[in-house]
């Protein structure tokens, strides 16, 4: 199209208009709104530039930008690379938001912005070296060209199956990936946050602590601040299954509980852990992400000490399965963000659903106490069977039953914000990683790109897996 001077003169207008709106929207918006979306757009944008080594600009326009209100837009960043600080601002106006890089813990939201604080809660650490075992998947980063399968790559080349922004998808079956496609702009070096994902990896924290003894389900008194009234009988198993019974708002249109405590709680746990009981431990589903915060806290403590629980993710588990691109990243007073904050490569999360698959063993050896994964697969009542005793789901994404689609039975489910989605089917021998910016509202469902794969593969189903 060619534009005349009307076109131009109509574009000016609309682009002063958009400024004049947000002038206003600046003025009659509440404060605290205002430092969500800075806040949110800070750290997004920090955790890809640092971790995932992605442009700036094309974060906050494709991230941060593009999927939500037009109004964000309205946001400018500016990255500091030698300081690995981002503030943002809403029209370059508003008061600024932060977050910190602090290298192997990635990115945090500083919202009191107290850097040194956030600096001395989580001393900076070299990130890992990226994986240079060329090794057979999972062993290592190398695939091998005899276990692909052509008719599962060209199932993950059709748009609609893999659906809208498609940033990775992976197929393993026995051990071995037989299929990966990349969205532009990514590869099998890109770090990938979870969201949610990140829920059923805190929890296998728990199970690896567990092995220890250092925590069991049955384990209450579970807050120094919850010793004195009726939440001191709340149980490890009652959080574990989202049946903690503690009121906490997980809406995500306003600024509500989960919103304030992931952008302007400098202590994340503080919110859930002073949050009153609006149902009896153990009889109500609550999904709720300040119950995943009260996890981190809880394992984290049981560790003995800061230096050991701040150690633990990578020498417990990333480190045993060979996840060298994850990143847990803590909140600026140093607790892990086991509601949201996981960055991985698509490799390495298939890596940990293959784990699941092995039922918590790796190269032989038991990680997970034995009946730990079996808990990950059974329902709850409370949420009528769609989520389950180990911060997993046995509904896919859009609540949906694996009988709605004609998946196996078995299947389970790793889910995330924005469309990721980690799928493991025992029956099958299967991993499938699926992962985007994807809204769950425009209907997308990795569940028929996961049946369409099953049925392909059809009678080479039931190998026995090589780990």
């Amino acid at each position: 199209m060619r534009y005349t001077h009307n076109h131009r003169s109509a574009l000016a207008y609309l682009g002063l208009a958009a400024v004049g709106f947000g002038f206003a929207w600046l003025l009659v918006s509440p404060p605290e709104l205002l430092k969500v979306g800075n806040a949110y757009a800070a750290k997004i944008v920090c955790s890809n530039v640092f971790i995932a080594g992605r442009d700036p600009d094309a974060v906050l326009y494709e991230d941060v930008q593009a999927p939500g209100n037009p109004l964000l837009r309205l946001i400018r960043v500016e990255v500091d690379r030698d300081h690995k600080r981002v503030t943002s601002r809403f029209l370059g106006l508003s008061a600024p938001s932060y977050a910190l890089y602090r290298g192997s813990f990635g990115c945090t939201s500083v919202p009191d912005g107290d850097f040194e604080a956030a600096s001395k809660a989580v001393p900076f650490a070299p990130a890992s070296p990226t994986n240079e075992n060329k090794a057979v998947w999972p062993k290592g980063d190398g695939v091998d060209p005899a276990d692909g399968r052509a008719d599962i790559v060209r199932l993950l080349s059709d748009a609609r199956l893999a659906g809208s922004a498609m940033r990775a998808i992976i197929v393993v079956q026995d051990g071995r990936i037989i299929a990966e496609r990349y969205g532009p702009g990514f590869s099998s070096d890109t770090p990938l946050i979870g969201w949610s994902m990140t829920k059923t990896v805190n929890a296998a924290l728990i199970g690896r602590l567990m092995l220890s003894g250092k925590i069991s389900f049955d384990d209450t008194h579970l807050l120094p601040q919850w010793d004195n009234d009726n939440r001191r009988g709340i149980m490890l198993s009652d959080l574990l299954a989202m049946e903690g019974g503690l009121a906490f708002n997980e809406e995500y249109g306003a600024v509500s509980d989960v919103t304030r405590m992931l952008y302007l709680e400098p202590d994340m746990v503080l919110l859930p852990a002073d949050a009153p009981l609006a149902a009896t431990p153990g009889t109500k589903f609550h999904y709720s992400s300040g119950t995943a915060m009260l996890l981190s806290r809880i394992w984290m403590v049981k560790t003995g000490n800061r230096r050991a629980a701040l150690n633990f993710p990578r020498e417990a588990l990333f480190g045993p399965l060979g996840m060298t691109s994850a990143v847990f990243e803590a909140d600026e007073r140093g607790t892990f963000v086991g509601a949201a904050y996981l960055y991985a490569t698509a490799r390495d999360w298939a890596r940990f659903g293959q784990f699941l698959l092995q039922d918590g063993t790796w190269n032989g050896h038991r990680l997970l106490p034995e009946g730990f994964v079996a808990k990950m697969r059974t329902p709850t009542t409370s949420s009528d069977g769609k989520y389950t005793e180990g911060q997993a789901w046995l509904a896919g994404p859009g609540d949906q039953t694996s009988a709605e689609f004609g998946l196996p039975e078995d299947t389970f489910w790793l889910e995330g914000h924005d469309g990721q989605t980690v799928a493991i089917v025992p029956s099958a021998h299967l991993v499938f990683v699926r992962m985007g910016l994807t809204p769950n509202d425009i209907g997308y469902r990795p569940q028929n790109m996961l049946k369409e794969i099953l049925g392909s593969l059809g009678g080479t189903l039931g190998r026995a897996s090589s780990q």
